[in-house]
């Protein structure tokens, strides 16, 4: 062959240049398997979890007070919804606090009954008033003195402050928790200390609430005019628990 014929026929034909590459790459990438396929399982391993709660009185009060009203007119119901809407933020406003006694408006609706016909035959609608605060005895003393609303329905809870730091103590007390349990772990297998390899943080919330059926505290509103509406805050429960995995040493 000539040296001109072997130069054509070396760039005529890359592949040929291209075969001993890409069996270069294949050995690597089979290489690299069999060597994470036969990386040893690492020894001395625990997985451990540990949890700790707290509970505490619900420090929030919400109360709904609420009215309906209907008629055939539209426009004379809403003015009726919002008369009495506007006679309970009088009543409301004057003893607001902020944090203890906060007051704001909530569902405020009109809609169309309809007879068998499918026709218009009537309006119907509803508005509510929300008290909410820290200071129960105010709240339900103001719920008591509104007399264009009837309440509605209330729940306790906890204020956003009281759950962070409920969230944060409950969380350090796991942390610390599980830190005991692996000290223990370890040095029960004899080991003499540990380090961390994996952990994981989960919290859940839990009501206790005392036992207030809502009928009771509308009838006692209704019976008595001007009285304070009877509540009972129940208790909070966060619950935190930290799970993961040690290297013993």
């Amino acid at each position: 062959m000539t040296l001109s014929a072997l130069r054509r026929f070396t760039f005529s034909s890359p592949r040929f240049l291209l075969l001993p590459t890409v069996l270069a790459l294949g050995l690597g990438a089979s290489a690299s398997a069999m060597a994470q396929a036969t990386a040893p399982v690492p020894a001395n391993v625990v997985n451990i979890a540990a949890s700790g709660f707290l509970e505490v009185p619900q420090d929030w009060l919400s109360m709904s007070l609420n009215t309906t009203r209907e008629g055939s007119d539209a426009v004379a119901v809403q003015t009726q919804l919002k008369q009495a809407l506007d006679a309970a933020l009088v009543v409301a406003r004057a003893s607001a606090k902020p944090q203890q006694l906060e007051v704001r408006t909530g569902q405020f609706s009109l809609y169309p009954r309809y007879d068998r016909n499918g026709k218009i035959s009537g309006w119907q609608g509803s508005t509510e008033l929300v008290l909410e605060g820290r200071d129960f005895a105010l709240i339900s003393a103001t719920a008591g003195k509104i007399q264009t609303l009837t309440l509605g329905n209330m729940g306790f809870s906890l204020s956003r402050e009281a759950r962070q730091k409920l969230e944060t103590d409950v969380q350090a007390l796991a942390i610390q928790r599980f830190k005991v349990r692996a000290d223990e772990v370890s040095k029960g297998f004899g080991f003499a200390g540990y380090t961390l390899r994996e952990v994981a943080v989960s919290s859940a919330d839990q009501e206790v609430r005392p036992f207030q059926p809502r009928a009771m505290a509308m009838e006692a509103k209704a019976a008595v005019s001007d009285a304070a509406v009877p509540v009972e805050a129940g208790k909070s429960i966060v619950n935190v628990t930290v799970s993961g995995s040690i290297q013993l040493k």
